[in-house]
């Protein structure tokens, strides 16, 4: 049975996989982390051909050893990824050349790559809490926090909704999302669920959430007084980022099948990258074996990642929040780093350094973990004007259409793949999540500026047959948000950013 570890102790905790999952985040503040990675020979790999994504992923976690029975992992698997994705391949491979492929991780019921995990986290976490009630080991029903940039936060009411035992509670920046992913969230069906707009920025929400689960206080009164206890859905808790691992070892299998990967050859990933959760995936397949080489790390104008990876200095002390085509990468505080840090440092490295970050909004590696990142990841970032002008480019060269968030991934890898090699570029969300700025490039408009003509006076649902017509419906948009227009809005409630503020509110529950 494998065990985790504390990012900021290097403690082997004595932890399992079902107790990892309910505490969400250690003690310390850390983040939890496997002990050891199992590895995945090029022989299994070879056998992953053949499988179903459900097969592929049940594979992935009994590698990992979890502590819980074969049987009910082939049963989350098949539950989590079956007709509720719009294409029976759930991680899609698409070729765009011999070289150049993109994996499409928005066929599933909300239309972003979070369905990917958070179709199966909630899963697993259901079956780790059972295991610990039979043990009589819990009571208290579990209370969800959920900070978001826009994605995260729909998959995961998505995925909770009415689940036995959980309540769960999403924070997005209330100016910060598109206007589609905002009406997914606040029409969320469901009694045990509550969404609450920011006035803020995704930090602020995240911030707001790790500082409730660091007071104590607070949760031994919600214990008390709710009996309830809190846990996290975002990539800081390892079952949410699990997953993630799973569509890259896919991906390898699909390319090898087709013959546009040679046995052995490296495979160069670009992953948009915001909260660090996607490309560690990637790294954690690299590290289990998966014949993946360069990791390209793409930034939008909140470029602290491609900063850091170029210097080695973490610094937010003086950098504004900007706004950008690709919301879900508006992130300055980019969590799963620590986790990398760790795996390439030590925990006592992780703890100065997180708390470094803390009191000056700043850290410096040193110079060995920098030259281990350096050999690691490349990176790079995209204006947001380029961002647009990349995706007008995609589709006028390939008539392939994409969202804001992979077209800043597809500029970077195509700047910094290895010549030659083939290149994956991680596709996160249906262009139709962003009607706005895809159709502000389509008619090659500047970003920011507004839309002329019949356009400027339609709504962002609107806008979505007009982008159909233009593209004469080479990417229909999906149900679930055609539907959306008409779907009555449950919740309008706004919060400061703090802790004081979303303690009040979730002690109203």
């Amino acid at each position: 049975m494998v065990q985790f570890i504390d990012t900021r102790t290097g403690d082997v905790t004595g932890l399992a996989f079902s107790d990892v999952i309910i505490k969400g985040i250690a003690a310390s503040g850390g983040l939890y982390v496997l002990a050891t990675l199992p590895t995945v020979s090029k022989q299994e790999i070879r056998e992953l051909i053949p499988m179903t994504y459900a097969q592929r992923a049940a594979f992935v976690y009994k590698k990992l050893e979890l502590d819980i029975d074969d049987e009910t992992i082939d049963a989350i698997a098949q539950a989590s990824y079956g007709d509720q994705f719009d294409d029976k391949r759930i991680a899609c491979v698409k070729n765009i050349d011999k070289r150049t492929h993109v994996l499409e991780l928005w066929h599933g019921p909300t239309s972003a790559f979070k369905d990917m995990a958070l179709q199966c986290m909630p899963r697993f976490f259901s079956a780790a809490l059972n295991k610990k009630r039979t043990a009589g080991e819990q009571s208290d029903d579990m209370l969800i926090l959920v900070a978001t940039s826009g994605d995260t936060g729909k998959a995961a009411l998505q995925g909770f909704a009415d689940r036995k035992g959980c309540r769960i509670a999403v924070l997005y920046p209330e100016n910060g999302v598109s206007q589609i992913q905002r009406k997914q969230m606040v029409t969320q069906k469901g009694d045990n669920v509550a969404v609450y707009g920011v006035r803020g920025n995704f930090d602020d929400c995240q911030n707001t959430v790790k500082a409730v689960f660091n007071d104590k206080a607070f949760n031994e009164r919600l214990h008390e007084r709710k009996s309830l206890r809190l846990s996290s859905a975002n990539s800081i808790n390892f079952g949410r980022l699990m997953p993630q691992i799973v569509y890259y070892f896919s991906a390898v299998a699909d390319l090898l099948a087709s013959g546009e990967l040679n046995e052995g050859e490296p495979l160069d990933i670009c992953v948009p990258t915001g909260n660090f959760g996607n490309i560690l995936g990637a790294f954690y397949a690299k590290r289990m074996g998966a014949p993946i080489g360069r990791l390209i790390c793409a930034s939008n104008e909140n470029k602290i990642l491609t900063d850091f990876i170029s210097t080695g200095t973490y610094d937010i002390s003086h950098r504004s929040f900007i706004k950008t085509p690709s919301p879900s990468m508006d992130i300055l505080i980019s969590s799963n780093l620590e986790r990398l840090l760790f795996h390439l440092a030590d925990g006592e490295r992780v703890a100065r350094w997180m708390g470094e970050l803390d009191e000056n909004k700043k850290f410096t590696v040193d110079k060995e973990t920098f030259a281990a990142i350096r050999t690691l990841l490349s990176a790079d970032y995209v204006t947001n004007e380029e961002s647009l002008e990349a995706l007008s480019r995609i589709w006028k060269e390939h008539r392939y259409l994409c969202d804001p968030h992979t077209a800043v991934a597809w500029e970077v890898g195509e700047r910094l793949r290895t010549p030659g090699a083939p290149l994956l570029i991680v596709s996160t969300a249906h262009w139709a999540k962003f009607a706005t700025d895809v159709l502000r490039a389509l008619s090659d408009i500047p970003a920011g500026q507004p839309l002329t003509g019949a356009y400027a006076t339609h709504t962002e649902f609107e806008q979505l047959d007009d982008i159909v017509a233009l593209t004469r419906n080479v990417s229909p948009v999906p149900v679930g948000l055609a539907n959306l227009s008409h779907a009555r809005e449950r919740f309008s409630s706004s919060i400061d950013a703090g802790a004081s503020s979303l303690e009040n509110v979730l002690e109203a529950l």
